[in-house]
């Protein structure tokens, strides 16, 4: 991976970090707030688009639209059963258990898919990161997950990983193979997003409204962010970088919102905490090498 893909992947994660900070504000909205900041980010990035295609920088197959599809709803999917978890389950259960299963099957995806070839640094790597993940998340109390609700939350996580390696390997594709371009398929599934939520939302306009009161400009930074932050991965993956190295690396984002609620927040770290900051930066050195 050269230097440039790392920094993009690394940028990505303190800008993956914030929109995660805000957007916990929100969990209890629901897919209400999920429609708001795709709607949001829709717009926003419109103009950027707009250029693409005004300069002939956007042509589209069956297959690329076929894609383009896939991702919106593998995307809408991944949302919602985030947003799910976190209303049945406590978020120090669902967010390890997804962010460490995604890049997981991602790796071993693009193993198969893509024909990348495994390295040793890398394989440590990926369990560094998983393992650092899991350690900042539970500080060390595995108990957590053998309660009942911990129970619920590994399942939720689990699912919610499915949806992360899913859309990460078919984006990977449909950047890598089908030279879309990343704000484009971001566009695109925002705005099949909003199509496919905006009849749920459009039976109750007045529960819609209540639900996002106090909600809009964190809906704002989101849209702004989250947008920002997978198009500078998937930048990344046209570049050339391994998407096996690309998918557990932007986990360090874990590590970053650790520290943001440390320095931002005044959360306690602890001891377990700042163990598996180093484990999961070890990891990502070791993915650096790969």
């Amino acid at each position: 991976m050269t230097l440039a893909s790392l920094l993009l992947v690394v940028l990505a994660s303190f800008l993956h970090a914030s929109w995660n900070l805000l957007a916990k504000r929100a969990a209890s909205a629901g897919p209400v707030f999920v429609l708001a900041f795709s709607l949001i980010a829709w717009v926003i990035y419109t103009p950027w688009v707009v250029w693409l295609i005004w300069h002939g920088g956007f042509a589209l197959s069956w297959m690329g639209a076929g894609v383009l599809l896939a991702s919106s709803v593998l995307h809408l999917g991944y949302n919602l059963c985030l947003q799910r978890g976190y209303q049945r389950a406590d978020l120090s259960v669902v967010y390890p258990v997804a962010r460490g299963t995604g890049p997981m099957l991602s790796t071993l995806a693009a193993f198969v898919v893509f024909r990348e070839p495994p390295t040793s640094a890398g394989v440590a790597g990926l369990i560094a990161v998983v393992g650092g993940i899991v350690l900042i998340a539970t500080q060390g109390n595995i108990a957590a997950f053998r309660r009942p609700e911990g129970q619920a939350g590994v399942r939720w996580g689990l699912a919610t990983g499915g949806f992360i390696a899913s859309y990460t390997v078919t984006d990977a594709m449909a950047v890598k193979m089908l030279g879309i371009a990343p704000v484009v398929l971001d566009w695109v599934s925002n705005l099949l997003r909003v199509l496919m939520l905006l009849p749920m939302v459009l039976a109750n306009p007045a529960r819609a409204r209540a639900a996002m009161r106090g909600h809009w400009i964190t809906a704002l930074g989101v849209g702004i962010l989250s947008p920002l932050s997978y198009i500078l991965v998937l930048t990344a993956l046209t570049q050339g970088a391994p998407l096996s190295l690309v998918a557990p690396m932007r986990e360090m984002s874990m590590m970053v919102g650790a520290l943001m609620g440390m320095l931002i927040l005044r959360e306690t770290v602890g001891r377990w905490r700042l163990i598996g900051c180093a484990v999961l930066i070890g990891g990502v050195i070791l993915l650096s090498q790969g």
